[in-house]
C-alpha cells in the first residue's frame, strides 16, 4: 500500500533523534515527524512528547525521493478555540482617533516593520527561505561595499 500525501494513518514510533521521530507506518515503510511538527506548543526536548513504542496518528505531508514526511500536530482534528478578545482593548482612554486619523494602536499588516516593503503572502517555507536569503544577500553586499574602502589606512596590517 502506498501513502498518499494528506493521508492520516496510524503509525508506530521506532526511533527518536534529537531533530525528530521515525513512525513505522506498517509494510516496511517509515516516516520522519521533524520536532516542528510533533506538536502546536514548542518541543525543546522530543523525549518530554514521545517516546519509542508510542502508537501515534500522522498526516502524511511529503513524500520524496522514498522519504516520507509526516506531521503529527497536522493529524490532530480539533485546534484548540482562541480566547474572544474584546472589542475596544487598548482604546478606552482615547475619545477620538489621534492626530493624522491614524489609529496607532492597531497593527498595519500591510508592510513589514522592517522595510517599506509589502508582507509577502502566507507562502510555502521554500519560497520564504529563498525570498530571506536574496534580501540577506543584498545587505551583505551592501555591508561590504561600504566597509571596502574603509579597510587599510594608515598602518596596515601587522604580523
Amino acid at each position: 500500500m502506498a501513502v498518499e500525501v494528506g493521508a492520516k494513518v496510524p503509525g508506530k514510533v521506532t526511533g527518536i533523534t534529537n531533530f525528530g521521530a521515525f513512525v513505522d507506518l506498517g509494510d516496511g515503510q517509515t516516516g520522519l515527524v521533524h520536532i516542528s511538527e510533533v506538536s502546536d506548543a514548542y518541543v525543546k526536548d522530543i523525549h518530554d512528547v514521545l517516546s519509542v513504542g508510542d502508537e501515534v496518528t500522522v498526516k502524511v505531508m511529503s513524500v520524496k525521493d522514498g522519504k516520507i514526511g509526516l506531521s503529527i500536530r497536522k493529524a490532530v482534528d480539533n485546534p484548540k478555540p482562541s480566547a474572544p478578545r474584546p472589542a475596544n482593548r487598548g482604546q478606552e482612554k482615547f475619545s477620538h482617533a489621534p492626530r493624522g486619523g491614524k489609529d496607532f494602536h492597531k497593527p498595519n499588516n500591510d508592510f513589514n516593520a522592517r522595510s517599506s516593503k509589502p508582507a509577502p503572502a502566507k507562502d510555502d517555507f521554500d519560497s520564504l527561505m529563498s525570498g530571506f536569503l536574496k534580501e540577506s544577500e543584498d545587505r551583505l553586499s551592501s555591508l561590504r561595499r561600504n566597509t571596502e574602502g574603509k579597510r587599510g589606512g594608515r598602518g596596515g596590517r601587522r604580523s
